[in-house]
């Protein structure tokens, strides 16, 4: 069969937005939990057989994250026995049978609509085998996508999925606003003393609102493991597994004919041994790209993500909700930034003018927080704050992770890289509301201040660590990184 001698963009651009679909997913399960986590408080408060305090709710709205950490775990080991592809359609499924078991989490075994502790365990359950599928899809997608693009477009479109991710969060954070409606949100503050309490005229949305918004994931879980069955598998994974000639014809429709001979040359010598140690290139290599996942996360933006109507209740706001959807499209617009500079600027300085401008926001959120007349201050500083993740921690770390490791340890290294961001993420998000309602004396501000200055202190230290130890990767072939190591 003749190979074409000029690469399809057509074809690599429909494999990549397949796979960033999956980004997509990971970014609906992530916040899906932002609309409903307070109608599904006041539900569980509902339960006579155990209290379901702030503890709990923090573990409940942050479960899915152990999920996280177990898939990011088993990624490497799944995307070097089974290939990339078989490892997304595992996590489509996943995120499809939590989506309709988050929604009844009573199926088979409960009684509709009562809460009791079994049915807050079996919740927790299929959130977990969700957090499993975002795992595998947040080291998987971008790997995939990394293996597949031509070097000079790699980390462009690596941020696509960074950009879906978002996409996701700002398409669930519309979903929930408008399964919402006119209903109003559960839980009211007695008095303004602080004390949650269950308002006897949001009865649907603690019956049944939470329930919609986590069964709307399974229609995008459905599409993406539908549509990934119609994907190639990687160059890179076939040839480690001695299918070189399926490689070169998958190489040839992306590249040309020609190119794709020689990067398949270079992938095979980098592929004599299948895989190496894991510190075979020096535990610097491995350090860096578990720190970059660390400060991702540990710069606190996904307790916002996750807390946003929240965040924007508590700071006075007549309509959290559709502040939240008003961050989403800020987000997504950053997004933007990223993927068109991050092959023009490099990796390095959008990561650190970010963390300078994550900073500038939580500190200024800190300063401001809770003060009379200053809840605009509060609010534009929350902005720039996400802002500034959106166009730096946020998609560039993936590319990173996606590229900065040699071939020979890359299904390993990523996965240990990711499950880190996820134990990160973990700590983050389950810790951020009892620590944001932290007294020294009842009725301080203490959490409020002391919150956000932890993340602007994290993100000063986040942009030495950038500018002191990442290598610059901008133009590298995923071949490069190998010899990058070497050097250390």
């Amino acid at each position: 069969m003749e190979q074409p001698q000029t690469g399809s963009k057509a074809y690599l651009i429909s494999i990549v937005m397949v796979a960033v679909l999956g980004g997509l997913l990971f970014g609906y399960d992530t916040a899906v939990i932002s609309g409903a986590e307070k109608g599904l408080q006041a539900f569980f408060k509902e339960a006579a057989d155990f209290d379901y305090h702030d503890g709990w709710h923090g573990f409940t709205s942050a479960s899915a994250l152990i999920g996280c950490i177990i898939g990011s775990a088993l990624s490497g080991m799944l995307a070097t026995r089974l290939g990339r592809k078989k490892s997304l359609i595992i996590a489509g499924l996943l995120f499809f049978i939590s989506a309709l078991g988050s929604m009844e989490p009573e199926f088979l075994f409960f009684e509709h609509g009562v809460p009791v502790y079994s049915l807050l365990l079996m919740f927790n359950v299929y959130r977990v085998i969700g957090g499993i599928g975002v795992g595998l899809a947040s080291a998987i997608c971008p790997m995939y996508i990394g293996e597949v693009a031509p070097s000079n477009i790699r980390g462009m479109l690596v941020s696509w999925n960074q950009f879906a991710i978002i996409f996701g969060q700002l398409v669930v954070y519309f979903v929930n606003f408008f399964i919402l409606g006119d209903h109003i949100q559960p839980l009211v503050e007695e008095m303004g003393r602080g004390l949650a309490a269950i308002n006897p005229a949001a009865q649907w949305t603690v019956t049944t609102g939470w329930r919609y918004m986590f069964g709307s994931e399974a229609v995008p879980a459905g599409l993406f493991a539908l549509l990934i069955c119609f994907v190639p598998e990687t160059p890179r994974y076939l040839v480690s597994v001695g299918r070189d000639q399926q490689a070169l014809s998958i190489l040839s429709k992306i590249n040309g004919a020609a190119k794709a001979s020689q990067i398949l040359q270079d992938i095979k010598d980098t592929m004599v041994v299948k895989t190496e140690k894991l510190l075979t290139y020096g535990w610097v290599c491995i350090f860096v790209g578990i720190m970059l996942s660390v400060f991702q996360q540990a710069v606190g933006i996904n307790a916002v993500l996750y807390y946003a109507p929240r965040i924007f209740g508590d700071m006075g706001m007549d309509d959290p909700m559709m502040l939240t959807v008003f961050m989403g499209i800020i987000n997504i617009t950053f997004t933007l930034v990223a993927v068109f500079t991050v092959e023009k600027w490099g990796r390095k300085p959008l990561l650190i003018y970010g963390s300078l401008g994550m900073a500038f926001g939580a500190l200024g959120v800190a300063v401001t927080f809770g003060h009379a007349g200053m809840e605009l201050c509060t609010a534009a500083s929350l902005l720039i704050y996400s802002a500034s993740f959106m166009f730096s921690w946020g998609p560039i770390c993936w590319v990173l992770i996606a590229e900065i490791f040699p071939n020979t340890i890359r299904g390993a290294a990523v996965a240990i890289a990711v499950a880190a961001q996820w134990i990160s993420n973990f700590i983050v998000s389950s810790s951020f509301v009892p620590m944001f309602n932290m007294h020294l004396v009842e009725g301080d501000d203490f959490g409020h201040w002391f919150t956000y200055g932890l993340y602007g202190v994290i993100c000063i230290i986040a942009a030495v660590f950038v500018w002191k130890l990442v290598p610059e990767t901008k133009g590298k072939t995923l071949e490069d990184m190998t010899k990058l190591w070497k050097k250390q």
